[in-house]
């Protein structure tokens, strides 16, 4: 007997593999993180040590085809990964300029037609 499996997401997700800054609202120090996937929702990130809690407010410097975009997240949730002392963490854009997402949708678009996900 097949296990249909429902896919919740609203948005196609893409691999992303890549460097990126973040930087905590109200702390005046970037961080560095990697993109592991993104959509038109939000990012999953990979963090070095460093846990942030649910509902943080977070800026993003995302370099998409040498483009820099630069929305707000905030942290859906935050995991630790023992074994790499790294967080694995889930955003979602809450404020993101028209033209920049305009841009991202235009990537992941492309990047999921000739690609897949």
């Amino acid at each position: 007997m097949a296990i249909a499996i429902v896919e919740k997401r609203r948005f196609p997700r893409i691999k992303l593999q890549r460097p990126l800054h973040y930087q905590i609202r109200g702390v005046s120090i970037f961080n560095n993180a990697i993109g592991e996937n993104i959509s038109l929702g939000g990012i999953g990130l990979l963090t070095n040590n460093r846990f942030i809690a649910p509902e943080t407010l977070v800026s993003l410097k995302i370099n998409v085809l040498s483009r820099i975009l630069s929305p707000t997240v905030k942290v859906v949730w935050s995991h630790l990964i023992p074994q790499f002392e790294r967080y694995r963490i889930g955003v979602e854009f809450v404020e993101f300029d028209a033209q920049e997402k305009s841009y991202l949708a235009d990537y992941i678009i492309g990047t999921h037609n000739n690609y897949g996900s």
